[in-house]
């Protein structure tokens, strides 16, 4: 059931009302039953899955609390090894037959809907009792409502028990502000999906679809694939955000303007935030605090120096993290390599982070400098821009070609992308719309960016302004918008 359907928006509307007019004491039941529901119209035969993960890390948890030492490892196993066996055992039967020689035949193996997000939501929750951080849930139910909560169980985010758990138990009273605050959110989202993101697919789709008969073009299709992706993913998460909010939950926040950031370092703090606190928690600490890593960087420092010695454990447990982060994104070489040219630039960058020091002193540059801001803003763009044709193209040959002939033969010119468009033959029209959009989102970056909580500051606008702001969004769904309502997915429905 995708969220750009009617079918879905009346769903929301049946969750929502029920949601209200029963008793209290059971809104967390109603809840687990249309999230079950929600889950099973993806199809009945996923429902083992997420079933099977909610009951070994309920009772493992359980286990873990009572002192049972097996109980970690052999979830972690048994969880992120049902995830493994789905993803990527093709990734591999592929890549031993590319090295060996063999023939052997693919797998056909289910991709259930959201398993990579609830399998890092159910051992980030293992480990956070493991570690005492919370205490293990008694009620299966109520652990079952947190794994398969259905607004974010598609494409995140992340959630915590810490943070999400009690509000999903608790009892909540109808309060029209928060109503119409997830309305705004859901409306919003909407304009980001269909006017940004599915215009621009039609461009990106043609271009890396057809790259061999548009050489020169990439730089075209990956600028408007940054566009899409993040339209796309930040879009889907403002809609998540806004009906949990509707229900008085507040998920945890995954974008904050991230093509503002000045490195890759600070664009993975604004890029899908809370797979990059579930990744430092759970994944960079416990290997930068690692015996063996303390070891190594004892080695290190008695060979490198202490600064280079101390600062060389960090890199390799950050080219650890976005290896991971690679093969999460993805059961292909491309995708691992992805990771791996984000964690090389932060390692790199984590070992001269004193040269970088001594080089802006010697220069004369403050803090505050607003040209080398500029500077810092426009050198991460470049290289997120970089990493996006490793992201969406089919393979890693097909990236370096794009991007070699990107600069060697770069070109820009609509007539030539034939069948991009489905607006009677107008290539130029979907472009514009786009555009428009990425507009009035970089406005609202900026006033965000700036300290501005626009949220806040449209809710205490009269209703007649807030109306109107409702109204221009919605007529930018039906006229410049690419096909509304359609029953187009997102590009992290099946991760």
């Amino acid at each position: 059931m995708s969220f750009v359907s009617l079918e879905f928006l009346a769903f929301t509307a049946l969750c929502v009302a029920g949601y209200y007019l029963i008793p209290k004491r059971f809104q967390w039941i109603w809840l687990l039953v249309l999230s079950y529901i929600y889950y099973m119209a993806a199809g009945p035969r996923f429902l083992f899955f997420i079933l099977f993960a909610t009951t070994v890390t309920y009772l493992g948890a359980l286990w873990a609390e009572a002192g049972a030492s097996f109980a970690v490892p052999l979830v972690l196993v048994l969880d992120f090894g049902m995830l493994g066996v789905i993803k990527y055992t093709n990734f591999l039967l592929g890549t031993v037959n590319g090295v060996f020689g063999t023939s052997i035949p693919e797998m056909k193996l289910l991709l259930p809907l959201g398993i990579s997000f609830y399998t890092f939501q159910a051992t980030g929750y293992l480990l956070d009792v493991h570690w005492k951080r919370i205490k293990a849930e008694r009620n299966p139910f109520r652990f079952a409502l947190f794994l398969a909560f259905f607004p974010q169980i598609m494409q995140g985010p992340i959630g915590r028990m810490s943070r999400l758990g009690e509000q999903l138990y608790a009892e909540h009273s109808f309060d029209m502000a928060r109503i119409e605050r997830g309305l705004y959110r859901i409306v919003w989202g909407f304009f980001k999906k269909i006017v940004i993101a599915d215009n621009a697919a039609l461009y990106v789709d043609s271009i890396f679809n057809n790259f061999l008969e548009m050489p020169g073009y990439g730089l075209m299709g990956v600028l408007l694939y940054g566009a899409q992706l993040y339209a796309d993913f930040s879009g889907g998460i403002d809609i998540v955000i806004g009906i949990a909010e509707m229900l008085g939950i507040t998920l945890d926040e995954n974008f904050t303007q991230p093509f503002f950031a000045t490195s890759i370092t600070d664009f993975w703090h604004r890029w899908h935030i809370t797979l990059g606190t579930w990744m430092k928690d759970y994944l960079f600490y416990p290997v930068s605090l690692s015996r063996w890593m303390g070891r190594f960087g004892k080695w290190c420092k008695a060979r490198l120096g202490k600064t280079q010695g101390r600062a060389m454990p960090i890199c390799v447990a950050n080219i650890i993290v976005f290896l991971v982060v690679g093969v999460w994104h993805g059961p292909a070489w491309h995708n691992i390599f992805y990771g791996l040219y984000n964690g090389l630039i932060i390692g790199v960058s984590g070992l001269l982070a004193k040269n970088y020091r001594d080089w802006k002193k010697k220069l004369g540059i403050e803090k505050d400098n607003k040209l080398f801001y500029a500077f810092q803003v426009a050198r991460t763009f470049a290289l997120v821009n970089i990493s996006w044709y490793l992201d969406r193209a089919g393979s890693t040959r097909q990236a370096l070609l794009m991007l070699r002939d990107s600069i060697l033969k770069f070109r820009f010119d609509f007539n030539v992308i034939g069948g991009a468009s489905n607006w009677s033959g107008s290539s130029w029209i979907p472009f514009a719309a786009a555009m428009i959009g990425c507009l009035v989102v970089l406005i609202h970056s900026i006033l965000r960016e700036r300290g501005v909580d626009t949220r806040k500051a449209l809710m205490a606008k009269p209703l007649a302004v807030r109306f109107l702001v409702m109204l221009a969004l919605v007529l930018a769904l039906v006229v410049i918008g690419n096909k509304p309502l359609s029953q187009g997915g997102f590009i992290y429905a099946n991760f």
